[in-house]
């Protein structure tokens, strides 16, 4: 039998069980986030974490036996760092999978594009020099202008250049990327000195400052834009054909392509402003979920939403626990586990000898 029938066989299986594999990954899920606040510098049994959770949304229904510590560890520190974590891992693996359709490369991510970059230097120049003038509000609006206006620079020299292709339009997204970068540095080398280890910890992804006042944002971002991108998982279908084929298909190629770039903008923007630059993981999620489901969008992104959820409250979890009580930045984890994840990728693809 070919090895092509014996990866079919199992696929096979996947796809008739697919609501069966999206509700292993929600328990999945849901046990991940569980571990995430119970595991740490300071344990907690999983038994009070599910009594302090309980007492807060319903208060008087579980006798407190707890100490006020303990409560602060769960309901203020730890709880809404795994919410964010999943909402972000979710929200990343959405761009990296729609961005890897519309420009039918596999290698296309929000980092690679130069999104990410100009999220963070949105957010420095609000951290490190205007100072949070709107409320709260102010890193993300900032963080989500600065990759749109990447998005915007990357789409036009594109244009400009006649580089509409795919591997064209990646490579001026990561030639973007390296000066958007550059003037991020500079604006961490010209702003307060005091502030700088902050931000380039900031850079370099984490979720230790996340709370509770932050999580509406890059929940509703996540709820509209992934909403929008799920709707149109056939578009996608299409568009990974070609411009030509998806227009004769009634697709308007360059309006979508641009809407679905500023969608990716805002996800991006939400998820770079409250936990910083992430890297590999909307690069890596969506090759994983098509080496299990195939290529049709409209498992591909309900999928890469959970594996991404799953995988960076993972990796936040490996986060707190390699170095205690220190936090080990987030982006490094999920740059080691990426790199690992393709190189083993590249031998598994290498044409025999």
């Amino acid at each position: 039998m070919s090895h092509k029938h014996l990866v079919a066989g199992p696929r096979h299986l996947i796809l008739h069980n697919l609501p069966l594999l999206a509700a292993a990954l929600v328990a999945l899920l849901f046990c991940v986030m569980l571990a995430g606040v119970s595991v740490g510098s300071i344990g907690i049994p999983v038994d009070v974490v599910w009594s302090i959770i309980l007492n807060h949304l319903a208060p008087g229904s579980v006798e407190v036996t707890w100490s006020s510590g303990r409560d602060n560890i769960v309901w203020e520190v730890r709880l809404p760092r795994v919410v964010l974590g999943a909402i972000i891992g979710a929200s990343l693996a959405l761009v990296g999978a729609a961005l890897q359709s519309i420009t039918r490369n596999q290698l296309a991510d929000p980092h690679l594009l130069g999104i990410s970059s100009g999220a963070a230097l949105g957010a420095i120049v609000v951290l490190l020099h205007t100072g949070m003038f709107l409320g709260l509000v102010t890193v993300p609006l900032f963080a989500f202008g600065g990759a749109l206006i990447t998005t915007a620079i990357v789409v036009g020299v594109a244009n400009l250049s006649s580089a509409t292709d795919a591997s064209r339009l990646v490579l001026t997204g990561v030639a973007v990327s390296f000066v958007v970068t550059s003037l991020g540095s500079m604006g961490i080398f010209l702003g307060d000195p005091r502030a700088a280890h902050t931000v380039i910890f900031w850079m370099l992804g984490g979720l230790g400052l996340s709370q509770w006042v932050q999580l509406p944002y890059p929940l509703l971002a996540l709820a509209g834009c992934g909403a929008f991108l799920m709707a149109n998982a056939r578009n996608f279908n299409a568009m990974t054909l070609g411009d030509e084929s998806a227009t004769t298909l009634g697709i308007p190629a360059q309006r979508f392509r641009m809407t679905v770039f500023v969608a990716c903008a805002l996800l991006t923007g939400a998820a770079v402003a409250f936990s910083g630059i992430v890297s590999f993981v909307g690069l890596m999620v969506p090759h994983l979920v098509r080496m299990v489901v195939g290529g049709d969008y409209r498992r591909v992104l309900p999928l890469s939403a959970l594996v991404g959820a799953n995988f960076l409250v993972l990796a936040d979890i490996a986060a707190r626990v390699i170095i205690p009580p220190q936090d080990i930045p987030l982006g490094i984890i999920t740059g080691l586990v990426g790199g690992v994840f393709f190189l083993l990728l590249m031998r598994r693809k290498r044409p025999p000898a």
